[in-house]
């Protein structure tokens, strides 16, 4: 039932009672027949924007593969310092790291994006693991580089990069491929879709265990 599902982040009675009278609205608007509805209800909260539910595409069971990983304990990757706040921290026991920080040397060696050569730095753990990235293009069409060469095979991607320089051609490649993601149409994206579809899958992996 819809009135007793809360999201973890609300832990007072104020924020429940937010979070229940959210989830009835947007349920009547989007509907409510599957957990992927649960995601696109939190990513229209997150936005205000219930037409964000018309632009988000599920591939290969994301989120069968997404709670297995976060029973597994696998490490979620983010991109930016942003997503990684964003995360609910509660109700699972992975880490979270961020790419930004990490391979600045490759940074100054190859001329690329700081989020990129974290993902080149990192690629060697990044197999199994969920990666989120919702800022940085140029991140996912790197990932995707590693996922194309075998090198890289993650248990799920939420690909949801904003902009107008290559996010909407790295959404689609990552859509081309047999790994489960979570993406979106276009140029829309950023870190509240990021981290709603991150945190709705927490929220249903601690209520699969009450």
């Amino acid at each position: 039932m819809i009135e007793d599902y809360t999201d973890i982040g609300a832990t007072t009675p104020q924020a429940m009672d937010i979070s229940r009278k959210s989830r009835n609205l947007i349920s009547n608007l989007i509907g409510d027949s599957s957990v992927e509805d649960k995601i696109r209800q939190r990513c229209v909260i997150a936005t205000g924007d219930p037409s964000v539910s018309e632009i988000m595409r599920f591939n290969m069971n994301p989120v069968g593969t997404g709670l297995k990983a976060l029973a597994n304990k696998e490490t979620i990757y983010v991109d930016i310092r942003m997503v990684e706040a964003g995360v609910i921290k509660r109700g699972h026991e992975s880490l979270i790291k961020t790419f930004i920080g990490c391979g600045e040397d490759l940074v100054k060696a190859q001329g690329i994006t700081r989020t990129s050569a974290g993902v080149l730095a990192l690629q060697e753990e990044l197999s199994r693991s969920i990666v989120v990235i919702g800022n940085a293009p140029s991140a996912l069409m790197t990932l995707c580089g590693l996922i194309e060469s075998g090198k890289v095979v993650p248990s799920l991607v939420i690909g949801v990069p904003v902009g107008f320089v290559n996010a909407a051609e790295s959404k689609d490649r990552l859509r081309e491929m047999a790994v489960p993601s979570i993406t979106t149409i276009g140029t829309r994206g950023g870190t509240p879709i990021a981290v709603a579809a991150m945190n709705e899958i927490i929220n249903i992996h601690v209520r699969s265990r009450d």
